[in-house]
């Protein structure tokens, strides 16, 4: 009987491609939800590691020029009016509230380092927007996709059961495969979740120390003008 049992399981096909193929419509679904949830997820990370190091290296190279000892209004007219760089853009918001808050007789008006501080500071908001783009998703695929493959196994366990019951059979061959396509959800559940779950803190991390130093520029640069302002 065992000898039997045996041959009948190492008969069966147990590649991840039949495992798929002799899973239940529900278990399909899940696994097909997971593998693009994991593939979306990758896109995302990938995407924003390159945004990352780029706009590292867009700010270090903009503090190097704002740092130079080169006049900010001719740094602005350089920039042009579409800055690239998000520290430009911030520089530039900055920049121009300084020149609207000029009187025809070149005299400010009342009220403007407010304007110019809040200029910045939603300049700084949409930058920080864009960076966190995304991340949200990272979050939500790291906490819901292993309950969500939980739910594929204990779905496919009881398709399995319910295989049993139909056969009156317990022997390995019957409830090997439905077993094995059962974890194989769980599986992709935390194959999706793992790497969300680390690259969301890691990204999440990096976005804060951007978002840091555009407010710490934003504080530099306000604190210049400030100084014009008392003169």
């Amino acid at each position: 009987m065992e000898t039997d049992t045996l041959a009948m399981a190492q008969e069966i096909d147990f590649s991840l491609l039949a495992l798929f193929l002799r899973a239940t419509i529900t278990v399909k679904l899940v696994m097909l939800l997971l593998i693009v949830a994991s593939f979306w997820s990758w896109s995302i990370i990938v995407q924003k590691i390159i945004t990352y190091r780029k706009a590292r290296a867009e700010a270090a190279r903009f503090d190097e020029e704002f740092w130079s000892g080169e006049p900010l209004d001719e740094l602005f007219d350089k920039i042009g009016p579409e800055p690239q760089a998000a520290p430009e853009r911030i520089f530039a918001a900055g920049m121009m509230e300084w020149r609207r808050s000029h009187r025809q007789d070149g005299k400010l008006i009342a009220g403007a380092a407010a304007r110019i501080d809040r200029s910045m500071d939603v300049a700084i908001a949409k930058e920080t927007d864009s960076l966190n783009a995304g991340l949200s998703f990272l979050a939500t695929v790291g906490s819901t996709a292993p309950f969500v493959g939980l739910f594929g196994t204990v779905w496919g366990i009881k398709h399995a059961f319910e295989q049993i019951a139909l056969q009156q059979n317990t022997n390995l061959a019957v409830v090997a495969p439905g077993i094995a396509e059962a974890l194989v959800a769980t599986a992709l559940g935390l194959l999706a979740a793992i790497p969300a779950v680390i690259f969301y803190n890691k990204l999440s991390a990096d976005s804060d120390r951007l978002g840091g130093g555009y407010e710490s520029f934003a504080d530099e640069f306000s604190t210049i003008l400030s100084r014009q302002l008392d003169a």
